[in-house]
């Protein structure tokens, strides 16, 4: 049986208030950021919800709000949870 397609978007496509999965993260992001994004439980295994995309894109992640730029939010892959 094939699992079902799920649609993955940019994190900067997001609407606020929707809870998703992180994905991947693009290949554009330093690997270096990506292990702080990780420290800071930006991980597949954790819901992450969108609370606002302007002027900067905020995530709420385990308790925890961060706050990502646009030009690295926009290489963050994520899918519906």
């Amino acid at each position: 049986m094939t699992p079902p397609f799920v649609e993955r978007i940019r994190l900067t496509g997001t609407p606020t208030g929707r809870r998703v999965r992180l994905a991947e993260f693009g290949e554009e992001i330093d690997p270096l950021q990506r292990e702080q994004l990780l420290a800071y439980g930006l991980s597949s295994s954790q819901p992450i919800t969108v609370l606002q995309q302007k002027p900067m894109t905020v995530v709420l992640c385990e308790h925890m709000e961060l706050a990502l730029e646009h030009v690295v939010a926009q290489h963050i892959w994520v899918e519906e949870e």
